[in-house]
């Protein structure tokens, strides 16, 4: 039997939604505002792995997961289930992107509505993984970028890949990033291949080595 708190979930305003409401509720814009404050960005059909994470872990943090597991704790009355279930579908609602969301507007629960996105985007297609290879090899920093944030977009990319099923070993994960520098770092990127000789490069090591060198 699962515990639940009921004050605490009672206590959370109703924010369920019709997707075509959202621009024009000031209630529904204010969660919208809070779900994009957290990082959270609607989901436009693409990388829908990292997206389902981010939104779990939204609701788990919020108390408003259990509409999430699909069944009514056996003693929640039926009228309060509803009335959480129509909240949480509303916070998702909320971070879908309009083409997304006119694919599930016959949805009426949280599970419903979770099981039907599964089915048409969990599964990787290759139009996904197209557009972030495409992301990766296009990713160069830039001089005014810092190095830091450079390693946080191009980890951030390399973690969605593998939502998608495709991993790189570890060398190569160096050597893109390595590819990645600017011009102005060409000097480092020659002292590190030269110095590897005919061990493979290890991704830790170069990216301790970039970091280094902005300190």
């Amino acid at each position: 039997m699962i515990s639940v708190s009921f004050p605490i979930l009672w206590a959370i305003p109703d924010t369920s939604v019709r997707s075509d409401l959202t621009d024009s509720n000031p209630r529904h814009i204010k969660m919208a505002d809070e779900i994009k404050a957290v990082g959270i960005e609607k989901f436009d059909g693409i990388d829908f792995g990292y997206w389902k994470m981010q939104i779990e872990d939204y609701l788990y943090g919020k108390k408003l997961h259990l509409p999430l597991l699909g069944s009514k704790p056996e003693n929640m009355p039926e009228e309060d289930w509803q009335i959480l279930d129509r909240q949480v579908l509303g916070i998702i609602q909320l971070s879908l992107s309009k083409r997304v969301a006119h694919n599930v507007t016959k949805e009426k629960s949280t599970a419903k509505l979770m099981e039907a996105l599964s089915g048409m985007y969990e599964k990787p297609s290759a139009n996904n993984k197209v557009h972030l290879m495409k992301k990766l090899f296009n990713l160069k920093m830039t001089e005014s970028t810092s190095v830091t944030q450079h390693l946080n977009n191009f980890n951030t990319i390399t973690n969605q890949l593998s939502y998608v099923e495709i991993e790189f070993d570890d060398e190569i994960r160096a050597l893109i990033l390595l590819a990645s520098l600017p011009s102005s770092r060409e000097g480092m990127r020659t002292t590190v291949s030269n110095s590897a000789g005919k061990s493979k490069l290890k991704y830790d090591d170069i990216r301790d080595l970039i970091l280094a060198e902005e300190v």
